[in-house]
């Protein structure tokens, strides 16, 4: 799990159509919401964790197609925060603090948290705030993104410090959302909760935990609340609009309680007290067959580097579970972590082999081989998983580590490259393909690929210096 520095922000911002054009267009939010992944990946510590971000991947796209979205291609941030918190802005950008996992006690709660921001999402809120803003006060897309980013990462002075005076309470502002909006937004998610499959009754349930969060902290708003007003009326309203859907009792997926087992040891003061939490756990009455308990345990005794434990739970729940992804992957962690290579390696590509493509498990394939010295085989992993999720800045990182290693110059600087894109640096990106360009000879299919990425980036710079 890494995080990423904090960087100068990228003045090139799309503008907002002025106050006589009227609405923003489908394209602009499409803009809007590539800087606001920009600052949130310059800004904003995430969770890279390939097994957890898969999880978080699956739910959402489970509700995806219930959800009265126009633009169903969405980008996912998973911050890593304990707070709980969730929002989402047009282009259609969806992020989630790792303490949801924390607070949501059962998927269908966590889920209704989903449903909630994409319902916000399909009725154009953020939007239509925007807006309203535009049209009564103007304000800079630069000062909104930072307010955006401030809503997503834990140190709120990071985003306060971008934007002066009142743009900042501007910005706040903005970011709350209506009395109105809210209510809608719970209608619509209660609907895309039932239509895929899982318990309205989550919403009211989540609801009530914010709440009692609230009380326990002394009236000082959860991070959500602050950005989604919540009432006692709205709480009764919303169950009550749960009860009218059908009681079917759905149960939640064993794989949500494993990715929030993972999380509790991640945000635990130390291996040592996850290893002490999880042990205490397993003392009481009926959770020696709890699974997802034992796999919790099994990271914590990972992370504190008692490795024949972790290895013995797992072998157990492999044992109970052949095949299971998530087990399969962390006994491949504990062996890389014993410097077993070899080890991880037979375990991970059995799996790969049943299940060709899986992101978690070429990942951490990739990570066996960078660890075996094998940077030609690790980079030939990282660029399938580049093909298919060119916009997780995390990858191209490792694969400018892998091609460093097999001693690939030309991939390091593509690689490097297509991260200064998506870290909004296009001045860096070009020197990079510059840099590849040079060192291919002419003719060579390769050059014409970097060439025609050159010429796009090239584009790009000149329409951000005229614009």
């Amino acid at each position: 799990m890494t995080s990423l520095t904090v960087q100068a922000q990228d003045s090139s911002l799309p503008s907002i159509g002025g106050s006589g054009g009227g609405l923003i267009a489908g394209q602009q939010e499409s803009d809007i919401g590539q800087q606001v992944m920009v600052s949130i990946r310059r800004s904003a510590p995430r969770i890279t964790d390939p097994l957890v971000y898969d999880y978080l991947s699956a739910i959402t796209y489970r509700l995806v197609p219930s959800a009265p979205l126009q633009n169903r291609d969405l980008t996912l941030a998973l911050i890593d925060s304990p707070a709980i918190n969730a929002f989402a802005v047009p282009g259609g950008i969806v992020g989630v603090n790792g303490g949801l996992f924390l607070n949501a006690a059962t998927e269908q709660q966590f889920a209704s948290v989903l449903a909630h921001e994409l319902a916000h999402l399909s009725q154009r809120h953020f939007a239509r705030r925007m807006e309203q803003q535009e049209a009564s006060a103007p304000l800079t897309l630069a000062g909104m993104i930072a307010g955006i980013v401030l809503s997503a990462v834990t140190q709120s002075d990071i985003g306060i410090a971008a934007i002066a005076g009142t743009q900042a309470l501007a910005a706040q502002n903005m970011l709350a959302y209506s009395r109105a909006h809210e209510q809608e937004a719970d209608r619509v998610g209660l609907d895309i909760l039932a239509n895929a499959g899982l318990d309205p009754r989550g919403m009211p349930e989540m609801f009530e935990i914010m709440m009692r969060q609230n009380r326990m902290q002394g009236n000082r708003l959860p991070e959500y609340l602050s950005t989604h007003p919540l009432t006692q009326s709205r709480v009764a309203d919303t169950r009550n609009r749960a009860e009218q859907y059908p009681d079917e009792k759905i149960r939640d997926g064993q794989e949500y309680h494993l990715m929030r087992s993972r999380l509790q040891v991640h945000y635990a003061p130390s291996p040592e007290v996850a290893v002490e939490t999880f042990e205490a756990y397993l003392e009481k009455p009926d959770t020696q067959q709890n699974e997802a308990i034992r796999y919790g345990l099994s990271v914590a005794y990972l992370e504190a580097r008692q490795y024949e434990k972790a290895a013995n739970i797992l072998n157990d729940l492999l044992a109970k579970n052949p095949g299971r992804i998530t087990f399969q992957v962390s006994l491949a962690e504990v062996r890389l972590a014993q410097n077993r290579p070899d080890d991880a390696r037979a375990i991970l590509r059995d799996a790969l082999a049943r299940n060709p493509g899986n992101y978690p498990i070429t990942y951490t394939l990739a990570q066996t081989e960078i660890a075996d010295g094998n940077g030609s085989a690790a980079a030939e992993y990282l660029r399938q998983l580049t093909r298919t999720r060119p916009g997780q800045e995390d990858l191209w990182l490792k694969l400018a580590e892998a091609e460093g290693m097999a001693r690939n110059i030309v991939g390091v600087h593509r690689a490097r490259a297509e991260y200064d894109v998506l870290m909004g640096d296009l001045e860096s990106a070009q020197r990079q393909l510059r840099q590849a360009q040079e060192k291919l000879p002419a003719g060579a299919p390769q050059r014409q690929i970097v060439t025609e990425r050159l010429a796009e980036i090239t584009s790009r710079l000149h329409a951000r210096a005229n614009s």
